[in-house]
């Protein structure tokens, strides 16, 4: 194997890059912007020029380049095709951003892979689940987001919508819509975004309970905070949401079995106050055989999808 491998996260507003031995040593990360203007025809041409700069300035040859690894915010099929377009990249998607990446960097091998899944990817490599074979993350952030890794290889679906953990239907009695068009979605209820809006349904149907919450805006780490000075309000939506976040994860386990479940994203970062709840509730609703299986909080932060981009190109 060569020295050296890139990895690509690609956002909306940045893409965070990375350089790595392929040993996985991170030597030097930087973001450029993201150019999502003419349905995002400039994307893939930046982040070749990115790249070939930063091989420029540290005098890197093509033949000491394993490879480029890029995440990417929509489903990917076959390693390469991103299959449906990304709304929040201007629509820029249905190509093959492999081969044409790999093109426009002199023919370096590239791999491309769903973000949340190549986050995933990793935390199991140099994150909290590292030594483990089968994983699967969940990102708790304005939506949902997962990963499932079996084996070591990304759960990538038939059509590129593997791990599409959010999209599991939780209640299918909700009449509000999901951003996807479903109803009763996980992601109405388990991201930040449905922590509130539950929160703000129980204000509603609980006018005498005093709560510090009531009457003014709030976050999903505002309902948090309440929950762990004492809140009784703010309590119960932690325990409704934990919950409900718990049977999909036992639902989860029951047809992957990992051998660890990971929580990133915004929401992780309230800690116990999340994970004490959540736990107790997946120990008493899980499948017997799964039911010690261990959560924990992600552990590489933002950094998450550019280890887990270049794992696509050392891995393979």
């Amino acid at each position: 194997m060569k020295e050296y491998a890139f990895g690509i996260d690609l956002g909306g507003t940045t893409a965070k890059i990375g350089l790595f031995t392929t040993t996985g040593d991170l030597l030097e990360k930087w973001e450029v912007p993201t150019d999502t203007s003419d349905q995002g025809a400039r994307i893939l041409p930046n982040l070749a020029a990115a790249v070939q700069d930063k091989m420029a300035q540290r005098s890197l040859r093509p033949d000491q380049i394993e490879g480029v690894g890029l995440g990417v915010p929509g489903p990917v099929q076959d390693s390469s095709v991103v299959a449906i377009v990304c709304a929040n990249l201007g629509g820029w998607g249905d190509c093959d951003a492999g081969a044409q990446l790999s093109q426009l960097l002199g023919g370096l091998r590239v791999q491309v892979g769903n973000d949340a899944n190549v986050a995933a990817l990793g935390e199991i490599w140099m994150g909290a689940a590292k030594g483990c074979r089968s994983a699967v993350m969940v990102t708790l952030g304005t939506g949902v987001g997962g990963g499932v890794v079996a084996d070591g290889k990304l759960i990538e679906g038939a059509h590129g919508a593997g791990g599409e953990i959010g999209h599991i239907t939780v209640n299918p009695q909700e009449t509000a819509q999901c951003g996807c068009g479903k109803h009763g979605c996980l992601e109405q209820y388990s991201s930040a975004t449905g922590v509130v809006r539950c929160m703000n349904k129980l204000l509603e149907q609980n006018p005498d309970v005093p709560c510090t919450l009531r009457g003014r805006d709030f976050a999903a780490k505002d309902v948090f905070d309440a929950a762990r000075s004492g809140d009784k309000l703010a309590q119960q939506e932690v325990e409704d949401m934990t919950l409900t976040l718990a049977l999909a994860l036992g639902n989860i386990a029951a047809i992957t079995d990992p051998e660890m479940f990971l929580v990133g994203g915004g929401v992780a970062r309230a800690g116990d106050v999340l994970l004490e709840p959540l736990s107790r509730h997946y120990q008493a609703n899980a499948f017997l055989s799964c039911r010690n299986t261990p959560i924990r909080l992600a552990s590489l932060g933002n950094d998450a999808g550019i280890y887990g981009a270049v794992r696509l190109i050392v891995g393979a």
